[in-house]
């Protein structure tokens, strides 16, 4: 499978995983985790991005606590329609890109988000394409949030962004990295790393701006 066809069917989604299936199920722990790990580094004024947004669960439960500047980018169309039913104040108020991350993140300026993170999405993109970490690390100007599948990952410290891949119900790729050696690799400290039953909370600072509030 190429990056395109990974791209379609994201972008084509329904049912499981699909943007009105994180709306049904709404905020989360995961939401929980983000929004405290913004309180401790970031003031509510911050530029947020979010990677893959979907129907915008977190950025919305982020808007609930006082944060204002979100951004998100989300390739399914449909993810807006259910954001505006869903989330109207966030669709309102946020900026959103429907595209895909490889396509709009060229475009955006050193330094322009002062946090950044991602929600099982870096998790689907494809080896082809992994050009796309650096360009993270050069928009993200001081946070990155990694909150992704990494149970497949074994060590190997001759590859610097090693990937094994795995099919989920049969269907669509999940590529595992070692995302603390990816993004150490691109200028950025991690400072704390969390393993959850299904997930790997990582928070990364810009070497650029690394003080700890």
């Amino acid at each position: 499978m190429n990056s395109n066809e990974v791209r379609r069917q994201w972008a084509t989604r329904s049912g499981e995983y699909s943007p009105a299936y994180y709306a049904y199920y709404g905020p989360d722990e995961t939401s929980e985790s983000i929004r405290g790990i913004l309180e401790r580094f970031v003031d509510r004024d911050a530029s947020i991005l979010e990677l893959g947004c979907s129907s915008g669960r977190h950025l919305s439960y982020l808007s609930e606590h006082g944060f204002e500047d979100l951004t998100g980018i989300e390739v399914n169309e449909d993810a807006f329609d259910v954001m505006r039913e869903s989330y109207p104040d966030l669709a309102a108020n946020g900026t959103f890109y429907h595209d895909a991350i490889e396509d709009v993140v060229r475009d955006f300026d050193d330094g322009q988000f002062d946090a950044i993170y991602s929600v099982e999405t870096l998790q689907h993109i494809h080896p082809d394409v992994e050009w796309v970490f650096e360009e993270l690390s050069r928009v993200a100007g001081d946070l990155l949030i990694t909150v992704e599948n990494e149970s497949k990952i074994e060590t190997d410290s001759s590859r610097s962004a090693e990937f094994e891949v795995n099919y989920v119900n049969d269907d669509f790729p999940l590529y595992y990295r070692d995302w603390n050696r990816v993004f150490t690799e691109l200028g950025f400290d991690e400072i704390d790393a969390e393993s959850g039953k299904r997930d790997t909370v990582r928070t990364f600072r810009s070497r650029r701006d690394c003080s700890v509030r």
